[in-house]
């Protein structure tokens, strides 16, 4: 994927400083944000590409070497996939159930991330509405992980807000990057959940944004989830009602969230 221009996916945040290798010397050392929020100091790089380039592959040195790189990998895909340290360890698996319909709208979230690659051959969408504090955005952000460590899938949540804010950066003058550098960029994730729905004004220009940003994925065959607080009927008027209906097919489900609020009792 190319270099992200429009700054939606940040990355892990490093600190450096001098550091001693038994093998190297003086090397240049570096600790590394991970998605947790700890620092982990940074191998060796001479070692690192010793170990990968070097090593005999059957050594333990190159195993080792090939873990760190994938964990670096899913690294930079967690914290570059916009979940907020509130939602860091909102999974799949910790969403709590109480009634039927949570209970079904969990199966249909699992259903989703653990079947992502034919959603996303499918270009298959996912509505989750209804009403607030139901935990939506608990169950987006855990499909968002999911489809990451599981799939290695370039996934990213954010809220529409955030959508409308940074597409109307590039209309300062001096912007790096334009209005339609925003739309392919997040036309060209594997997966883009689309948060809090409705809570913009509604404007036209926020309206047209929103569906060419759904349009473009449906044109290309990428799978779109959208979350809002408002009736699935209602979206139209936010994001288009050619969008609302190219998010139902090829077997896009709404799952509609009625019970109340559990920010309460959490």
């Amino acid at each position: 994927m190319a270099k992200p221009i429009s700054n939606f996916s940040r990355v892990p945040d490093v600190r450096f400083f001098e550091a001693q290798c038994p093998v190297h010397g003086t090397v240049d050392g570096a600790e590394v944000e991970q998605f947790d929020g700890s620092y982990l100091v940074r191998a060796c790089r001479r070692c690192q590409w010793e170990a990968m380039n070097t090593a005999d592959t059957r050594s333990e040195a190159h195993t080792q070497a090939l873990a760190r790189r994938k964990a670096t990998a899913l690294n930079e895909l967690l914290i570059g996939s916009g979940i907020t340290p509130r939602f860091a360890e909102c999974t799949l698996d910790n969403y709590r159930t109480s009634t039927a319909d949570m209970a079904s709208a969990l199966i249909v979230c699992q259903a989703y991330a653990g079947q992502f690659e034919e959603n996303y051959r499918a270009g298959r969408g996912l509505l989750l509405t209804g009403n607030v504090g139901t935990g939506k955005t608990h169950l987006a952000s855990g499909i968002v992980q999911q489809v990451i460590r599981k799939f290695g899938a370039v996934a990213h949540i954010v809220s529409a807000a955030e959508v409308i804010r940074i597409a109307k950066g590039a209309m300062v003058r001096g912007a790096e990057y334009t209005e339609r550098d925003v739309i392919n960029e997040l036309a060209g994730l594997d997966l883009l959940v689309i948060d809090e729905i409705g809570a913009q004004k509604g404007s036209e220009y926020e309206l047209g944004l929103l569906h060419e940003v759904i349009d473009r994925r449906y044109q290309l065959v990428r799978p779109t989830v959208v979350v809002s607080n408002l009736p699935a009927s209602t979206l139209g008027q936010f994001i288009g009602d050619r969008a609302l209906d190219r998010l139902r097919q090829n077997g896009g489900q709404a799952v509609g969230f009625s019970w109340s609020s559990m920010r309460a009792t959490a």
